[in-house]
């Protein structure tokens, strides 16, 4: 029997189709192909910075000018420049002034330094390493010249940015400055340059502590015992004692280097080389840095104390 249709019933609606969402594709963006990402496309050379245009010129490579008393004249104004690129050129100019015309380059050394302490302070490391190279080989050629008074207290600043560089993490800047470092001892009377770096073992950054520690050392290794003597044999030792437990290797190692170097000289002439040393290092230290100390060139180890 067919049912019959309910009039009270509710009339029954058709649901309305839903609104699709319209899902715009992003546009397509081309990478740049530096490389071969795909096979039939022909690969872009990576794009070339201003950094990568710097040409580091070792200094044996290095040329004298053919007209150095026109070279000088410019040199200052592209020092000045406000185009970092004038400047590195300017700092390579005053290389090869330095090196091979010193004495032209000589009345204008004072704003020459100036510019390179500004320039190793530079965030930019090409400009950076430039000027710390341009360091490098004026130590060469102008040597003790630097620490005369006219020029001493711009010459200290230029030092603590090179230890300053030395600690830092760009390694190739860090290498330069090491290089330059070791190039300024050897270039300079060790006395006068202890008499500067002495400073800076107790400087709260630990590696430039440690950086001031082994051009120390380098400087004690030159020396005789008449000039330890002359700047006092004491405070070496005292100043050797104190780095002998420091955090870093570099300047511990330093440290050893300092004792060794003091107690061959000592005890050179020395019928009596241990007794000698150790009489030395008691008068001289308090008890328990002075058995670690004398010990230092009879083991060959070093032997780290408690500071108390």
């Amino acid at each position: 029997m067919a049912l019959r249709p309910i009039d009270n019933a509710l009339p029954i609606t058709a649901e309305r189709p839903k609104k699709q969402a319209k899902i715009s594709a992003p546009p397509h963006k081309e990478k740049p192909n530096f490389g071969v990402n795909d096979e039939n496309n022909v690969p872009m050379p990576p794009p070339i910075t201003a950094d990568s245009s710097i040409d580091y010129v070792p200094s044996e490579n290095l040329k004298p000018f053919p007209d150095p008393d026109i070279k000088i004249q410019g040199l200052v104004g592209g020092l000045e420049s406000k185009d970092w690129l004038k400047v590195c050129e300017s700092l390579n100019d005053a290389r090869q002034l330095a090196l091979f015309h010193s004495n032209i380059l000589l009345p204008v050394l004072e704003k020459v330094m100036l510019v390179m302490v500004k320039a190793i302070k530079n965030p930019r490391s090409a400009l950076c390493k430039t000027s710390i190279m341009a360091s490098s080989d004026i130590f060469k050629a102008l040597g003790e010249k630097l620490l005369e008074p006219a020029i001493s207290n711009i010459f200290d600043n230029l030092l603590l940015q090179l230890l300053l560089k030395g600690s830092q993490d760009k390694k190739f800047v860090c290498e330069e400055a090491d290089r330059t470092l070791k190039t300024m001892v050897e270039s300079m009377s060790p006395l006068l340059l202890l008499r500067k770096l002495r400073a800076y073992v107790g400087h709260s950054n630990l590696r430039v502590r440690a950086k001031a520690a082994v051009s120390i050392s380098n400087c004690v290794s030159k020396m005789d015992l008449e000039g330890m003597k002359e700047f006092g044999l004491a405070e070496l030792i005292q100043t050797a004692a104190n780095l002998l437990n420091d955090k870093l290797p570099e300047a511990r190692e330093a440290a050893r280097s300092i004792v060794i170097s003091s107690y061959e000289a000592l005890v050179e002439n020395e019928e009596q080389k241990q007794e000698s040393w150790q009489s030395f290092c008691q008068s001289n230290l308090p008890a328990i840095h002075a058995q670690a100390i004398v010990k230092i060139p009879l083991s060959g180890k070093m032997e780290p104390y408690l500071d108390l």
